[in-house]
């Protein structure tokens, strides 16, 4: 009898701006990508230059060219999960959701990139709508922190579990298929994460961590969660995996010695 043959390694797409300081974008998608085993590829919307201390500037990727990275990957290769994080503009959002209707992608997770650390507005009005209305009901889930899940909805922003528990809910109206509500900007110790389904919620538990290397966090998740959907077809397995894998790089992000800023995670502390 011949032996069964290995199974099938998955291969799951970033489409996301570059960050040539590697802690975010594109850089840390595909080490995420890389540390939870699977295969990892890149499409990008944006060039940035920034270290980490700051941005000193941004080339935006013509919305024609992003269509056709996407084309010629899924023209060639098994996509099995689809990561997206920074479009930048309306007209970025709307080719990114032309293209994975053309191509039927699945487990598309959608990390709606909105607001900066500092509470900047990274996105214009038209672009929002566009994230609202092209990709949002693409997206198997969306994992916005509670800033952007309040530009989302036009609200305020939820101050309490309870109003987590709330924004959630509304954001599942949107279209996607689940939201993963990222709670680390609720007041306290705790750092908790909502996920929401159709079928089924589910709160997870987080410790804050105090450091001061936190670059990229959301990208990390975002990408862990596209990986471990790719793996397990599971929301909640997905989740799970994916909070204790970041958990694990923020723990360790003290080890690395990466610029004099807010340096990245150690996506490779369980290897390294």
């Amino acid at each position: 009898m011949q032996p069964a043959p290995p199974p099938s390694i998955r291969n799951v797409l970033s489409i996301a701006g570059s960050d040539p300081s590697g802690g975010a974008g594109i850089q840390a998608d595909l080490k995420t990508f890389a540390a939870n085993g699977v295969y990892g590829m890149a499409v990008v919307t944006a060039l940035t230059a920034q270290n980490t201390q700051c941005v000193t500037g941004v080339e935006l990727v013509s919305p024609d060219f992003i269509s056709r990275q996407i084309d010629t990957v899924f023209a060639d290769v098994r996509v099995d999960a689809v990561k997206i994080g920074m479009i930048a503009t309306a007209e970025i959002a709307r080719a990114i959701a032309d293209a994975l209707r053309r191509h039927e992608a699945p487990n598309v997770v959608l990390d709606p990139v909105m607001v900066a650390k500092g509470g900047d507005r990274l996105l214009t009005g038209e672009a929002v709508a566009a994230l609202r209305s092209e990709l949002i009901p693409l997206a198997d889930m969306i994992t916005p922190n509670l800033p952007e899940a309040a530009v989302l909805l036009d609200a305020a922003e939820a101050a309490s579990r309870d109003e987590m528990d709330g924004a959630a809910t509304r954001l599942m109206a949107l279209g996607c298929r689940s939201v993963l509500l990222k709670g680390g900007h609720l007041a306290g110790d705790e750092s908790p994460d909502l996920l929401v389904t159709a079928a089924r919620r589910q709160w997870f538990e987080g410790r804050r961590m105090v450091t001061r290397n936190t670059h990229g966090t959301g990208c990390t998740l975002s990408s862990a969660l596209a990986a471990q959907l790719a793996l397990t077809g599971n929301a909640f397995d997905a989740a799970r995996s994916a909070k204790a894998y970041v958990a694990g790089a923020i723990a360790a992000a003290d080890r690395l010695d990466v610029g004099s800023g807010h340096g990245p995670t150690h996506h490779f502390h369980i290897h390294w």
